[in-house]
């Protein structure tokens, strides 16, 4: 035993040495890794951005800043005039509309799933929450087109508009005539698409409230709505404000479920139960046909709904920034 001691001792030094070098070389090893990683990422980025200028110079060049005040799309005429206010009107509009239809709805559901849902229901309802995440876009846009449409063309459309009829305002915004494709119906369907990232996300922050903060809220006689709105939010904002911008940059770019049911109008309305169109949805309906200037005008727009995301999401990130300084202050 001691002649074996003996030589562990002496092999000691030189084997901590080999496996300090070890050590060094999985360390290096993994920080190039993860480096070269991220600036992949950056790579790629700015890749995409490269190409959509080099794609769109010649639209740029031609229009210029009339691009983006220009409502007629006439790639036909001679020369052909193009303006992207139309698709931008939509874009902004259609994601408006789902946003304030999801928001609500998603948080609802994340609420109940955390303080009021029995626990042997809380995991079949989850899952199918988050089961319409996977479900594909073009599977959407079907159902809308067969059924959403016409069940809101002819039940919802025909009373909203009796209703506000006469009405300063809300009578231009929810107008005739009935339609099987039109803003709100896309509008929509994009709040059904992005309901589920909302309340997956909003779900998994509510949950990492601590139980002793709702249990001393309720011990001073709080109701779960007081509860709710003064410690769950306020402790989880942070992460439900993330999760909301997650799902409008979705609802952003969603391309096939909007090109089915939007109706694909390049025309500004007042009214929301119009036919219209949006970025995603004009490059996906047209640029398979394109070529010369009608191409480049597209991928101009494809430059514009890349910058529309990159300030929301921009925009988010420093809401998120100013509510975790005003949280630690």
């Amino acid at each position: 035993m001691a002649v074996h001691g003996a030589s562990m001792e002496a092999a000691g030094p030189y084997d901590r040495a080999r496996a300090l070098s070890a050590f060094k070389l999985g360390d290096k090893t993994f920080y190039w890794m993860t480096r070269l990683s991220a600036l992949l990422v950056l790579v790629l980025l700015g890749g995409i951005i490269i190409s959509l200028i080099i794609g769109a110079w010649p639209a740029i060049v031609q229009y210029g800043t009339a691009f983006l005040t220009t409502s007629r799309w006439a790639p036909s005429a001679d020369p052909p005039v193009l303006g992207a206010l139309s698709p931008i009107y939509g874009t902004i509009l259609t994601s408006a509309i789902a946003m304030l239809i999801a928001v609500p709805v998603g948080l609802g559901i994340a609420i109940f799933l955390t303080e009021l849902c029995p626990m042997w229901a809380r995991r079949p309802i989850g899952m199918a929450i988050e089961l319409l995440a996977g479900i594909p876009s073009i599977i959407y846009g079907m159902w809308g087109f067969f059924v959403l449409g016409p069940f809101l063309a002819n039940t919802m459309q025909p009373a909203l508009i009796n209703l506000f009829d006469g009405i300063p305002v809300l009578g231009s915004i929810f107008g005739g005539p009935p339609s099987y494709l039109s803003l709100f119906n896309a509008s929509l369907i994009l709040a059904i698409m992005v309901l589920p990232f909302i309340t997956a996300i909003s779900r998994d922050v509510f949950a990492t409230v601590p139980p002793v903060l709702k249990e001393a809220a309720y011990g001073v006689g709080c109701t779960t709505w007081e509860v709710v709105r003064n410690v769950v939010i306020p402790y989880t904002r942070v992460g439900v404000i993330g999760g909301v911008m997650l799902a409008l940059g979705r609802a952003l770019g969603e391309t096939m479920a909007v090109t089915f049911i939007i109706g694909n109008s390049f025309r500004i309305s007042p009214s929301i139960f119009a036919p219209g169109t949006t970025i995603s949805a004009a490059i996906a309906s047209e640029f398979a046909e394109s070529d010369g200037l009608h191409q480049s005008s597209l991928m101009l727009l494809g430059l514009l709904l890349f910058v529309l995301t990159f300030f929301v999401l921009a925009a988010a990130r420093l809401m998120l920034m100013r509510l975790q300084k005003k949280a630690g202050s």
